[in-house]
C-alpha cells in the first residue's frame, strides 16, 4: 500500500468536458450532432474515446447541458455557442487541473487528533456578551403499545 491514507482520491481532468471547451471556446455555434462529431473526433485523436460512440453521446451531452445551465454555454433554439469569458475561465482552469493534478487536502489517519481550523479571533466584546448554554433534557421515547384482535 503506497498511500498512508485510505480513501478514495479525486478524480483527473475530464476529457469530454476538455473537448466540449475547446470546440465551444471558438466563435463558431454547433448543433449537438455537428458538435459531436468534432468532440468524438478529437477524443478519437487522443485515443480517449473509449467505453462506445453512444455512452459517449450520452456523456457529452449531459456534460454539454451542464455548461448550459452553468452559463457557459449558451442555447439558442438547437444552436449551442460559448458564452467568451466563463469558457475562457473554465478552460485554464480545467488546463491547470491537467498540469497540476486536483487539488484536495487529505484527511488524516482515523483515529488522529485533527489540528483545530485557524479562524479570526472573535472580538472580546462579542465572547462576553455569549451567555453559556443551559444543557437540555435528555429525550425520552414514548411506545405506544397496539394489540391486535385476533380473529378465528
Amino acid at each position: 500500500m503506497s498511500s498512508k491514507f485510505s480513501s478514495f482520491s479525486r478524480r483527473g481532468p475530464d476529457n469530454v468536458t476538455e473537448e466540449l471547451v475547446e470546440v465551444l471556446s471558438g466563435p463558431k455555434s454547433y448543433e449537438f450532432k455537428a458538435l459531436f462529431l468534432e468532440v468524438h473526433a478529437a477524443l478519437k485523436a487522443r485515443n480517449v474515446a473509449g467505453g462506445g460512440e453512444e455512452m459517449l453521446r450520452l456523456r457529452s451531452y449531459e456534460k454539454l447541458q451542464t455548461l448550459v445551465q452553468h452559463g457557459q454555454v449558451k442555447k439558442t433554439g438547437k444552436q449551442y455557442k460559448g458564452v467568451r469569458k466563463p469558457i475562457l475561465l473554465l478552460a485554464e482552469s480545467l488546463k491547470s487541473l491537467r498540469e497540476n493534478g486536483p487539488v484536495f487536502t487529505p484527511r488524516p489517519p482515523y483515529g488522529a487528533p485533527e489540528k483545530a481550523i485557524a479562524t479570526a479571533p472573535a472580538p472580546k466584546a462579542a465572547v462576553a456578551a455569549k451567555a453559556p448554554k443551559a444543557k437540555a433534557a435528555p429525550k425520552t421515547r414514548v411506545v405506544k403499545k397496539v394489540t391486535r384482535a385476533v380473529s378465528r
